[in-house]
């Protein structure tokens, strides 16, 4: 199945309106189970990757992601471009409530070579993998002075057979008031669209920006693989 009907089972003006809500939101189905498990199984081949970072080492939380090199995998390529057009009507929509600049251009490509002159130029698609006690510490995935405000992590095993725990688990830090959070199980095969740094949020003025932040609670059994589609490249 081409890459862009993949993404027609999702009704993406309910899930812009969840994004408006939550700051994340889940898609309809992305990739079969046969996909997900050859995705998976990619993480045994280092040579498709730049570089491996174990979490733990940088006191990230524990265990292991990699990131793929420029020669993406071809469905990974193709559901990347795809998304993106999708995508990029709520990036401007948000970036014009916050009175913020919106520099992306209605190609991937010509925005990816934007990121490349400015100085980011490493691949930032992501291929994680998690055991038993694993986990990821909040952080945003901010690589430079230029990001797209949205990104997708997708699951590839199946929550509750493969693994227990590893809830998606993101905070939102509110003005004058205690963070609040929230906790996804992905399912295989599915995506869940989330903001990079922050989102549009009522205020007394208008709009202001309410900084969230995301992570993987610690996975209690089995193996969890996740991969990541981001849309700004890494300096």
């Amino acid at each position: 199945m081409p890459a862009p009907s993949r993404l027609d089972g999702t009704d993406w003006t309910a899930l812009s309106g969840e994004l408006d809500e939550h700051g994340h939101a889940l898609t309809g189905p992305l990739l079969t189970p046969a996909e997900c498990r050859t995705l998976a199984a990619l993480f045994d081949e280092p040579e498709r990757f730049r570089s491996t970072v174990d979490m733990a080492r940088h006191r990230f939380g524990s265990g292991r992601y990699r990131y793929f090199t420029h020669e993406l995998p071809t469905l990974v390529g193709e559901l990347r471009e795809a998304c993106y057009p999708r995508l990029l009507p709520i990036a401007r929509d948000w970036a014009a409530r916050l009175g913020a600049p919106a520099p992306w251009p209605d190609e991937l490509a010509e925005w990816l070579a934007m990121c490349h002159a400015a100085g980011q130029a490493k691949s930032a698609q992501i291929l994680l993998r998690y055991g038993p006690g694993d986990w990821n510490a909040l952080h945003r995935d901010v690589f430079g002075d230029l990001l797209f405000p949205l990104q997708v992590v997708i699951g590839l095993d199946v929550p509750g057979t493969d693994y227990t725990g590893g809830e998606f688990v993101m905070t939102e830090q509110r003005p004058r008031a205690q963070s609040r959070g929230s906790a996804t199980t992905l399912p295989q095969g599915h995506g869940l669209v989330f903001t990079t740094r922050e989102r549009p949020v009522p205020s007394r003025r208008g709009w202001s920006a309410g900084p969230m932040r995301h992570g993987v609670s610690t996975v209690r059994s089995g193996r969890r693989h996740t991969l990541g589609l981001v849309f700004h490249d890494a300096a």
